[in-house]
């Protein structure tokens, strides 16, 4: 198959995981705070990760450590607190929405930090985004009083990691492995991640049902969600560009949607509105 036709199967793929992973976490959040679904996703995506990517290690020279370190920083470690902390307040379906501003701040963060130049209408897309976000969150704390939409501030902060991180990958790991990539990152979190679970009050409540219920949830998405979905998405990355990569947060979406139809969240006509106003800004700031 061609590239042209495989970073299509790529992003179909990969919306269909990550769309998936917000009910994931919103499911691990029954018996887990937190910190603990945040550092069991990055130990469990670790683990599997070294079982089958340990010789790829070798691949990564003592200048690509840094930029390795970053990524894992950026691109996994602050976000998978971030999203877990956020959807303890607020709808996983609305946090997906959010989480498709990662292509329009990917665009902003390439054309001030990584010399990318942008047109007048990628500009354009970016206040368009802003403006549905805030559209999405202002009319989401009215219609739904009991939930903290403060917390959606997290998930911005967790976009623009992702952007960060897309843009070091693409600029400064090209050549390196998908595989070696992902690997680096996970080795460089085990020892931070197993320090926040160790004081995250973890083993208290480790032989509890619904905690153990929660890990089932956790596992699926640190080994799908985060350990294989990342190989892809940094194929991707090196395959095609930094936004069109992100651009997987269009359909992601549309996929977390319909699990919280099934779980019984609903999005107001407003919330739609501003959905589709999110998605337009994106559209047009990931335009060529």
């Amino acid at each position: 198959m061609h590239t042209k036709q495989l970073k299509w199967v790529y992003l179909l793929v990969l919306s269909l995981i990550w769309g998936s992973s917000f009910i994931l976490i919103k499911k691990g959040l029954i018996g887990l705070n937190a910190f603990q679904l945040g550092s069991l996703r990055i130990l469990f995506a670790s683990l599997f990760l070294l079982l089958i990517g340990f010789k790829s290690l070798a691949k990564i020279t003592q200048q690509q450590w840094k930029y390795i370190a970053l990524t894992s920083v950026f691109g996994t470690f602050v976000p998978a607190y971030l999203f877990a902390i956020a959807e303890t307040q607020i709808d996983s379906s609305i946090t997906a929405i959010l989480n498709s501003l990662t292509p329009l701040n990917t665009l902003v963060f390439g054309g001030l930090l990584f010399g990318i130049t942008f047109r007048k209408a990628q500009i354009w897309g970016v206040f368009i985004g802003l403006l549905g976000s805030l559209l999405l969150v202002f009319t989401g704390a009215i219609a739904h009083p009991n939930q903290n939409y403060y917390y959606a501030l997290l998930v911005l902060i967790a976009s623009l990691c992702y952007a960060l991180n897309v843009n070091l990958i693409k600029k400064y790991l090209p050549d390196l492995s998908s595989l070696s990539i992902t690997t680096g990152n996970f080795l460089v979190l085990l020892l931070p991640a197993t320090v926040v679970l160790f004081y995250s009050g973890f083993w208290d409540v480790v032989q509890n049902v619904k905690v153990q219920e929660s890990m089932v949830y956790i596992l699926i998405l640190g080994v799908l969600g985060t350990g294989i979905a990342n190989i892809l998405f940094f194929k991707l990355i090196q395959m095609s560009s930094p936004v069109f990569a992100t651009s997987v947060t269009y359909l992601i979406p549309i996929v977390a949607f319909f699990w919280g139809l099934l779980d019984h969240e609903m999005l107001t006509p407003i919330q739609f509105f501003g959905a589709f106003i999110i998605l337009i800004g994106v559209y047009l700031s990931a335009r060529k």
